[in-house]
Formats: C-alpha cells, structure tokens, sequence
C-alpha cells in the first residue's frame, strides 16, 4: 500500500527544513480534503512520509501547504516542497 517515500520541507528565508512529524501526523489524520486519496498517506518521521501510487505528489503538495497555512504552521513568505525519494 505504501511503496513510495517522499520528503517533505519547507522553505523559509532561503533555508529548507524538513516538517515536524507533528505537522504531518496532523495532516494524516485528518482526511479534511474528503479526498480519499490521502487516507494512503504514512508519517514515518520528521520530513519523511510513505504513499501510495495513486497519490499524486502536486495534489498532495498543495493539500498540505492549505492545511499548513490554515493550522498556522508555515508562515506566508514559506514555501513547502514534496519530493519522491528513491530508495
């Protein structure tokens, strides 16, 4: 069911940071998207989440930096990036 890993960070003046597990766990388990896509996603640690193919990497970018924003965790100048790791 898993059989990607992405990184996952955000970017604030010019430095990219992973997101806290914490940010990621609150994503997951809240299917706020009613997009049942993203129950097939798996925080495994801070920056690292695992996902399913049918996931696609731009709608889960962007369902999470609306989640972010609206949870206050990214500030508006900060920009988050996923990106697929080959293991």
């Amino acid at each position: 069911m898993f059989a990607r890993r992405v990184r996952v960070e955000y970017e604030e003046n010019g430095q990219r940071r992973p997101c806290p597990l914490k940010w990621l766990d609150n994503f997951s388990m809240r299917n706020f998207t009613n997009a049942r896509v993203f129950d097939d996603t798996l925080p495994v640690a801070d920056g690292v989440m695992e996902i399913g193919n049918q996931v696609s990497l731009a709608e889960l970018q962007a369902a999470m930096e609306d989640w972010f924003r609206r949870k206050s965790y990214l500030a508006n100048r900060a920009g988050l990036i996923v990106t697929e790791v080959t293991r």
